[in-house]
């Protein structure tokens, strides 16, 4: 009487594939049985055993370079590792869970790149000061670019801007630079802005809206290039009122990339 199955049979009955128990032989998590007289390898119940509790634990998110050593320990030391496997799973689905909600609040944009603090700010700013969606959307992509390319000065950024907020002139400057966006660039008006908002910053240098971080970068001119270019493209006017304002600043001794005296 022939006894055991043979390998597609003990596949069926484990609930894995032919493949998966070549695989299991060739990484040593259970030994292949002996040839019956017809050249068949043919697995017993102990062999089945085996398989049933290979494929329970590598469904359960055990590495299989793991298992061997947990089937083969004794039980106290079976527990111990099945509970450290069941931490790094935890942790795992943690981990996913937590890139599974940034996806959702993904769908909303590029909202899930700033603090909810940041973004209820902009939010309520942005309510007061009369921003359309795509101003919104705007200002929101120039905070992720503050954040991106001077992370560590980022809170000091937000901080400066915050209270600025606060002097009803500077939500004023704030306003007209806003509206000055759909102006054309040798509007005269530009060139009153740029004046008001040098005079404006001279007077109350900490308030600049730039990164002070910026200072300790050897690439600050570039990285606040980046920052000031944002939105241009779309807004010739800002490119020119940009251009007088700056100038207005190095001509007054400041150099608004670095944040010191011009030299």
């Amino acid at each position: 009487m022939t006894i055991g199955v043979t390998i597609g049979q003990a596949a069926a009955f484990a609930g894995v594939t032919v493949k998966a128990i070549r695989h299991y032989h060739k990484h040593g998590l259970i030994d292949e049985p002996r040839r019956d007289s017809s050249g068949y390898r043919r697995y017993g119940s102990a062999g089945l055993l085996r398989l049933v509790q290979i494929r329970t634990l590598a469904a359960a998110g055990v590495p299989l370079a793991e298992i061997r050593a947990i089937l083969d320990a004794d039980p106290d030391r079976f527990a111990a590792t099945l509970a450290d496997v069941e931490q790094r799973l935890n942790e795992r689905i943690d981990d996913l869970t937590a890139r599974r909600d940034m996806l959702r609040r993904l769908a909303t944009g590029d909202r899930a790149l700033l603090p909810d603090r940041v973004l209820a700010k902009l939010d309520q700013v942005a309510a007061d000061l009369g921003f359309t969606p795509e101003d919104v959307t705007m200002a929101r992509e120039g905070l992720v670019l503050v954040r991106a390319l001077v992370p560590e000065g980022f809170d000091d950024y937000v901080s400066r801007v915050e209270r600025s907020l606060d002097d009803p002139r500077y939500v004023s400057l704030v306003k007209r630079m806003w509206r000055a966006a759909e102006w054309e660039p040798d509007d005269p008006r530009v060139d009153e802005l740029a004046a008001a908002m040098a005079d404006y910053f001279l007077a109350r240098p900490t308030l600049l809206p730039v990164p002070a971080a910026l200072r300790t970068r050897s690439d600050a001119a570039t990285r606040y290039g980046l920052l000031a270019d944002h939105g241009q493209e779309q807004k010739p006017a800002w490119t020119r009122l940009r251009t007088l304002f700056e100038a207005r600043m190095r001509a007054a001794g400041t150099d608004v990339a670095q944040q010191t005296p011009a030299g």
